[in-house]
């Protein structure tokens, strides 16, 4: 994996007078950590909006802060959803040298027979799995091939994914958890139950959602008073 370098300076400036540095084309963040005290930074908005555009949530990245390298990983990215521009990132300084635990998002490759000749439809029930491992063996992403769903109840769990370096990555999810199924479409499923049960309303099941480290810093409130 080619090396992320982020190039960025301290700052003093916080709460209302961030909005100047925002105009002048620089963008506000902070890296934190276990070993880090909280350093308020700024970057090259325009920049970093192309570094972000490849990146994922578990890419590490170096950030350069004045001569002095601090690895970290993405904790949060702040948008103006009406322009769609990056406000505020907070990135998680790590040691390369201790074991952190995150989550490493899912990629879906290949065709489902399912899908293709019975018309299922596929059910996602994880995007990402939760690794333990050193940063430098953190994948980017883990690849999950669907051809493996070829009829109608066929199912893909956490079991079955291959997971790249596995002697030296740890998957900390329930091994019989699913992280994929292939299902009858809605249509036909309540077709089925109103044969069986005349006049009853299908009801639609909801899927369950997804949701390392330290609480918000003083970035928080200087959002805060930015938002008054």
């Amino acid at each position: 994996m080619e090396k992320v370098v982020l190039e960025a300076a301290k700052r003093d400036v916080t709460g209302k007078q961030v909005k100047a540095l925002r105009r002048a084309g620089l963008l506000p963040a902070v890296i934190y950590g276990r070993h880090v005290e909280p350093i308020s930074i700024s970057l090259d908005a325009h920049a970093t909006g192309l570094v972000f555009a490849k990146l994922t949530s578990s890419t590490l990245v170096t950030i350069n802060v004045d001569g002095t390298e601090y690895a970290a990983l993405v904790r949060e990215k702040q948008r103006n959803y009406i322009k769609g521009v990056l406000t505020h990132i907070d990135f998680l300084a790590v040691d390369l040298t201790e074991k952190i635990r995150t989550k490493v998002r899912l990629t879906f490759v290949g065709v489902s027979s399912a899908v293709k000749d019975f018309s299922a439809v596929l059910v996602h029930r994880m995007d990402a799995l939760e690794v333990e491992c050193l940063p430098t063996d953190l994948p980017e992403r883990i690849t999950v091939d669907i051809s493996s769903l070829k009829e109608i109840g066929n199912s893909i769990r956490v079991r079955d994914i291959p997971i790249p370096d596995a002697e030296r990555i740890v998957v900390l999810d329930d091994v019989d958890e699913i992280v994929i199924i292939a299902t009858l479409a809605k249509e036909e499923v309540i077709e089925e139950e109103a044969a069986v049960v005349p006049g009853a309303e299908a009801a639609a099941a909801a899927a369950p959602g997804l949701s390392v480290e330290r609480g918000k810093k003083e970035e928080e409130e200087d959002a805060k008073k930015e938002k008054k």
